[in-house]
């Protein structure tokens, strides 16, 4: 028994290093020397040059078609331009660890964030000093109406991250659940559209009505269950496949009850 749940903790335990792993560059991040003798301007300059360089090209230009060069991390480049995609774009990717990846056809997703605090800063000031773009929004979702929120967070984005959040799947993509970021890092994602979601200019979705978005987000984080079992808030398809299973069992127990009953009367 001992050597099974040792075999058992061994086995998750690579599977835990494989994950990380996966959603690293294959050689990890690259980082000057110096890094703490570098002014912020020096150290977002070098940390672009190291890690984003490859697929965003020299001073944030782009690389529209893979050349076949490999960069940091044996990476083979191909990524947009960032001039103009401002602080909002470069600190919603990095904050949630979207960026860098290790192959640029792969979704962007949530994963461990790979640089330091002033790192990040020092490469999200690089990036915005590219090109006029918009600055780091700053939310204010107690100012927000819960139930408009969950009016238009049904309207607008429901479809695809269901109606508490909780993500799913849709045609060629897996779309996170929203939780697990914070007030900024919504906000910075409706307004940016990461990947395949569209993006909401502030014509679409007022200021004031993403407030209200991320005050109903905020209150779905823990949702009270007064309809009873949530069975993980992952919506009504599961919740459908479970009635039919209790119901399926209900009704064999049913049939075996009559026919016991049956078989004693004969």
């Amino acid at each position: 028994m001992r050597r099974a749940r040792i075999a058992i903790a061994a086995t998750l335990l690579a599977l835990a290093l494989a994950a990380v792993a996966y959603g690293q560059l294959p050689s990890g991040i690259s980082r000057p020397s110096n890094e703490q003798n570098l002014s912020q301007q020096q150290l977002g300059e070098q940390l672009y040059a190291g890690n984003c360089a490859t697929c965003h090209g020299i001073a944030g230009r782009g690389i529209p078609e893979a050349t076949g060069t490999r960069g940091a991390g044996n990476v083979k480049g191909q990524g947009p331009s960032l001039i103009g995609v401002g602080a909002q774009a470069a600190d919603l990717y990095l904050t949630t660890g979207f960026m860098p990846l290790s192959n640029p056809h792969e979704q962007p997703w949530r994963s461990r964030v790979l640089f330091n605090r002033r790192e990040l800063s020092a490469l999200t000031q690089y990036v915005a000093s590219l090109g006029k773009g918009p600055p780091i929004p700053h939310p204010n979702p107690a100012s927000g109406n819960v139930s408009e929120g969950l009016h238009l967070f049904t309207s607008h984005c429901a479809g695809c991250h269901q109606v508490v959040a909780e993500g799913g799947y849709v045609t060629d993509a897996r779309v996170p659940l929203i939780k697990l970021d914070t007030a900024t890092q919504i906000a910075e994602a409706v307004r940016v559209g990461p990947y395949l979601m569209p993006k909401f200019s502030k014509k679409y979705i007022s200021d004031r009505q993403l407030n209200s978005i991320i005050a109903y987000l905020e209150a779905s984080k823990q949702p009270r269950d007064i309809g009873g079992w949530g069975i993980g808030h992952i919506g009504p398809v599961p919740e459908g496949l479970i009635t039919w299973f209790i119901a399926a069992v209900a009704l064999i127990a049913l049939c075996v009850l009559i026919g016991e009953r049956l078989r004693g009367t004969a």
